[in-house]
């Protein structure tokens, strides 16, 4: 190998510098357009005034106490003295001092109102009501739903993760579950589709592959399903009384053993009208081991798989990674719709922004990607007439710009056009990004572990920070309610 004097790197060095300092110095600050690519230099500003990396102070996150609400012990057994799982813990909701709030039209405001008085009754009527949580890989593993489920379950009653999709391929906390080999996952928001287009309200389903050997010779062909409670998540969403198992596109016969613990508890069948429908299973405890067998010569559609009490909310996570929520409108309006009204959908949340923000060019890219939000939130209106909509807003985000990390140009910008298109289509809307700290909050959270090295996800800590500043608005908005509905019943009163 030939070696170099330290004279010949010095003239190496020099020669670069010579070449290089006239581009440095004549380079406009867009860089040049070369063959179609942009190529950019530093300019002589900066290189003689460097930017320095922003520092954002956190220390207004010391108020966001995540411990408002300890996990208690929760009994999943149901007897004499408790004969309906989900009763709340707690006896009256925390009053809470929001460092943010949700920001509403009169609309908006009209519609999250009947949705507190749904949770605010809910189990004195002995009813369930849900809340979906759609979101991107923000939420992905339950991460921020999780947290706020604990929350509403134990102040307004409730107990199980809601529901599950046929297939998990995320690592979660809240419930374990495994597949047969030939059971395989569709979703509309990935590669792997279903021609029906029946996702139902999870967007994603499951079929199992048909045994051509076992079909050819006119047998049915078994798949499986097996669930166990979570032994990591919060007390309420280890414990459920009643399983939902969501089904369409059954179309010739279809039996389903139900075990627990390897013990044949139950044989039933599938409709077979080809139709969306439920079968329910109850549990007088929860159980520990629960397997589904299905045996069929044509696989039906399985949508997903509710876990539940018997009173009280049920939080459903619902994680698209790589989504930017704009495939709703996308799914067969009959199997969604049939899924919100059989869960009693009263609130639905949608989390998304983030896998759009690196794309957008131009404003105009931004406007049109708010535009088909809204379009979104509207057919979501459809399917759930008599639910409240909530957006949450993108976080902030940081990529490395000149040795720095900076927030991404277009986000403050794509927060105002979805905050308009979600106002204007009477949806509700919550700011992520300002609730973080604004413009270059994100290094200010991966320096204090509240994010992961990519600049973009919460660590659990940090998903915790965010989902608690959320419920803080949320309860800040039904106490203002129920001080408003005291406040009516106090004058009532009076004046007769």
């Amino acid at each position: 190998m030939k070696e170099y004097r330290p004279i010949n790197v010095l003239f190496f060095l020099l020669l670069s510098c010579i070449i290089l300092l006239p581009l440095v110095y004549f380079a406009p600050s867009d860089g040049y357009l070369i063959f179609g690519q942009r190529l950019k230099f530093l300019t002589w500003e900066k290189l003689l005034a460097p930017k320095e990396q922003e520092k954002l102070d956190l220390n207004f996150l010391e108020e966001v106490v995540v411990s408002d609400i300890n996990d208690e012990p929760f009994d999943t057994q149901l007897d004499s003295a408790q004969t309906e799982l989900g009763l709340p813990t707690k006896s009256t909701v925390l009053a809470v001092a929001s460092q943010t709030h949700l920001e509403q039209n009169q609309e908006a405001n009209k519609n999250l109102n009947s949705f507190f008085s749904e949770l605010k009754n809910t189990t004195q009527k002995k009813q369930k009501i849900s809340v979906f949580h759609y979101g991107d890989s923000q939420i992905e593993g339950d991460r921020m739903t999780a947290f706020i489920r604990q929350r509403l379950q134990s102040q307004f009653g409730g107990a199980g993760p809601g529901l599950i999709p046929a297939l998990n391929v995320y690592s979660t906390i809240s419930f374990g579950q495994e597949h047969s080999e030939n059971f395989e996952r569709k979703i509309i928001f990935g590669k792997e589709k279903l021609s029906t287009k029946k996702y139902g309200a999870m967007l994603s389903a499951a079929t199992f592959e048909i045994d051509s050997a076992a079909h050819k010779n006119g047998k049915p062909t078994q798949a499986w399903i097996e669930l166990t409670p979570s032994t990591k998540g919060y007390a309420r969403c280890k414990a459920f009384s009643n399983v939902n198992l969501y089904y369409t596109d059954c179309i010739d016969t279809c039996t389903l053993d139900i075990y627990e613990n390897d013990i044949l508890l139950q044989q039933d069948s599938l409709l077979t009208d080809g139709k969306t429908h439920k079968l329910s299973i109850k549990f007088d405890k929860t159980p520990e081991r629960l397997k589904l067998v299905f045996n069929s010569k044509i696989s039906p559609t399985i949508n997903g798989i509710s876990l539940e009490g018997d009173v009280g909310v049920q939080m459903n996570n619902v994680a698209m990674r790589g989504s930017s929520g704009t495939q709703f409108s996308s799914v067969d309006y009959e199997s969604m719709s049939y899924m919100h009204k059989e869960l009693n959908t009263k609130l639905v949340i949608l989390q998304f922004g983030g896998n759009s923000i690196p794309f957008f060019k131009d404003s105009s890219a931004v406007r049109s990607y708010a535009r088909r939000l809204k379009r979104q939130i509207k057919f979501m209106k459809k399917c759930t007439p008599n639910a409240a909509i909530i957006v949450i807003g993108p976080s902030d985000m940081a990529q490395l710009q000149e040795g720095i990390y900076e927030t991404f140009h277009f986000i403050p910008y794509c927060i105002e056009q979805m905050r308009k298109e979600t106002l204007s289509a009477g949806g509700s809307y919550w700011d992520l990004y300002n609730a973080m700290g604004g413009k270059d909050s994100m290094y200010a959270w991966v320096e204090n572990k509240l994010a992961g090295q990519d600049y973009v996800h919460f660590t659990t800590k940090g998903a915790k920070k965010a989902s608690q500043m959320f419920y803080d608005a949320l309860i800040d908005a039904y106490n203002t309610w129920n001080q408003q509905i005291k406040t009516k019943q106090d004058t009532s009163i009076t004046n007769e």
